[in-house]
């Protein structure tokens, strides 16, 4: 079943002394272009990640995001002993210099190594590969998700076309041979009497009709519409936005070609009909990947 572009995973869990949340979020793109990002510490597996996002998803602007947060009682250190020392020299500095006492905590706290980070303990690379996986496959499943309510929605709109074509096929014949008669009739109206050439006649009736024969172009779109159902369907396999798209292109070739041909106001009413539909089918089709 054909993908959506969009969507959007999550998941939370422990890395090492860290709560780790990943998101991973798709929108629309012409190709596969992910942005990731990750704390510093983490940078190393940045292409270990980037591969992982390539497997899932072949096409769409993807960004990954790893947020970090470490436990709150484990958050900082504070080096007494340090700040102790800091406080005796500069309460010196003060004496020795007449200054005015101003010290105060956060005077202290914001001089060098006073307050530090503990040491990270060795990060579990696997448990944050399995945090990317699972947001990478909640992300999966909501793409297909919206990929079977696309393929519904396109389905419908498909039915419409048809049903349009269909009419103009109907239509076709009927229209050639009141063209035909039309031009019987114009050539007496103009002739006054005069007698014709009947072969040359059923020359000109014949060269009128091909010129108005829809058939090759009829035949053409329906070829293209069942080709846009299987890819629908999952018979194309990957890159099936691509293969819509072109397809599109495709039928709406064949109804520009029929509607030049047309002379007729019902059929030109359903090539209207089919060229405003295809449109709609285009708006959608440009968010599958």
């Amino acid at each position: 079943m054909i993908r959506s572009m969009t969507g959007f995973g999550a998941a939370t869990g422990k890395v090492g002394a860290r709560q780790v949340t990943v998101e991973v979020r798709t929108v629309n793109h012409r190709f596969f272009n992910p942005s990731i990002k990750m704390p510093s510490a983490l940078a190393r597996l940045e292409g270990e990640m980037r591969e992982l996002l390539r497997g899932a998803v072949t096409r769409g602007h993807v960004t990954l995001v790893v947020r970090t947060e470490r436990d709150a009682e484990t958050a900082i250190v504070i080096d007494e002993k340090r700040f102790a020392d800091y406080v005796a020299r500069l309460r010196s500095l003060e004496k020795a210099h007449g200054l005015t006492p101003s010290l105060d905590v956060a005077t202290v706290l914001r001089l060098p190594d006073v307050m530090t980070a503990p040491e990270d303990e060795a990060e579990d690379d696997d448990a944050l590969r399995a945090l990317v996986k699972a947001a990478i496959a909640a992300l999966m499943a909501m793409r297909e998700s919206e990929g079977a309510r696309l393929a519904a929605l396109l389905a419908e709109r498909l039915g419409v076309v048809e049903k349009a074509f269909d009419r103009i096929a109907a239509r076709a014949p009927l229209r050639i041979a009141a063209e035909r008669e039309r031009l019987k009739l114009s050539v007496k109206e103009i002739a006054q009497g005069v007698d014709l050439d009947p072969a040359r006649l059923a020359q000109e009736i014949a060269l009128l009709a091909d010129r108005l024969d829809v058939s090759e172009e009829i035949d053409r779109f329906r070829s293209h519409l069942k080709a846009f159902r299987d890819t629908l369907s999952g018979a194309a396999g990957a890159g099936a936005g691509k293969r819509l798209g072109f397809l599109l292109q495709e039928m709406l070739r064949e109804t520009n070609t029929t509607g030049s041909k047309a002379r007729d106001a019902e059929m030109l009413h359903d090539v209207v009909a089919v060229k405003e539909e295809l449109e709609r089918i285009a708006e959608q089709v440009e968010n599958v990947e």
